[in-house]
């Protein structure tokens, strides 16, 4: 039986290297490397005829070359606090909307709200050389806090804002965003008013701070009627905190929640127990997460710009890696007081 006829095989893509890239796409290798990571410099149409080559050769790019010749990858490490808090999600599906297009990664590490977790994380992604990073906050170990310092790496910083030297932030006021919030539950004319956490991280504590200064301006703060728990935030907690909070101060008039999963929750604990809110008491929380329009009643909240945010500190990221100028190292983006029929 005669062998059968040699059928071409397609070439595996570790095999395809970026002068195959270069030859089938008619441009030079250095105009291929260019369009690959993105860069300004090159026409649309060079690139397009770039990525056809790609995609008909199947190359796949070799990072850790690339990281050799470059000293930096093509990779930014992106750390938040949770994936399971709808507020980072959204924060993380728009920074790597930004980045993609320009050739960039991200490396996604989850901190757990842990100081410790975060400085193991810094080490074994500044170990990879990334591009660029995009951190959470500013609450850090002073180790963690070296090893950005030393490693010179671009770095933007999300959810707060600082003014200091050489420090790249984009995010708003938390603090003020706390004492919005309880300003607008005083001119309700309520004056019992808790405040009811979980977590407990920098930006809860924020928050916090600027209820304190709100009720202390109006001369009716309380410490009894703060709340405060260290474990994670839920609609489960939020309810436990309700009942906890009216039996323990019947006098209550209102809660101010750090988190709307929380302030869903003790809706859901009033509607059980047959309290009537606003009526009652009032209930407001933090951040606009999904359902909360939807809840019986719509719920008061703060909106967040997370998505706002991530786009403008990928974007400065991106300016920052590149070594232009940035016009605004601190960008404030504010926030939106929501008031619906909870309050």
């Amino acid at each position: 039986m005669a062998d059968a006829p040699d059928r071409p095989r397609p070439r595996s893509s570790s095999h395809v290297t970026l002068d195959d890239v270069a030859r089938v796409s008619g441009v030079s290798p250095i105009t291929v490397s260019r369009a690959l990571r993105g860069a300004r410099n090159v026409a649309p149409e060079l690139k397009a005829r770039v990525q056809a080559a790609v995609d008909q050769l199947g190359y796949v790019p070799n990072v850790a070359a690339r990281a050799l010749a470059s000293a930096r990858s093509s990779h930014v490490a992106v750390l938040i606090p949770s994936l399971t808090n709808q507020l980072f999600v959204e924060l993380l599906e728009a920074v790597q909307d930004a980045l993609a297009p320009h050739g960039y990664q991200s490396l996604i590490g989850v901190t757990h709200y842990d100081p410790a977790q975060e400085e193991a994380l810094l080490r074994s992604h500044l170990s990879q050389r990334p591009a660029g990073l995009l951190l959470t906050g500013f609450d850090r170990s002073a180790a963690a806090a070296q090893m950005l310092e030393r490693s010179h790496a671009p770095c933007v910083y999300m959810m707060e804002t600082s003014a200091a030297p050489g420090v790249h932030s984009v995010g708003f006021s938390q603090r003020d965003a706390g004492r919005a919030i309880t300003r607008h539950l005083l001119q309700r004319g309520r004056r019992r008013i808790a405040y009811a956490a979980g977590q407990l991280d920098p930006r809860v504590l924020l928050r916090l701070e600027g209820y304190r200064e709100a009720l202390r301006e109006a001369g009716c703060h309380d410490p009894a009627l703060e709340l405060l728990v260290p474990g994670p935030t839920s609609m489960a907690l939020g309810g436990r905190q309700f009942e906890d909070l009216l039996a323990r101060h019947p006098d209550v008039d209102a809660i101010f929640y750090c988190n709307d999963d929380l302030a869903q929750g003790g809706l859901l604990a009033a509607l059980r127990s047959g309290v009537p809110v606003p009526q009652r008491v009032a209930i407001a929380g933090f951040n606009d997460l999904g359902g909360s329009d939807q809840m019986l009643p719509p719920l008061t909240t703060v909106r967040t710009p997370r998505r706002e945010m991530g786009e403008r500190a990928a974007g400065m990221l991106l300016a920052l890696m590149r070594a232009e100028t940035v016009a605004e190292r601190t960008v404030d983006l504010g926030f939106e007081l929501v008031v619906r029929e909870s309050s």
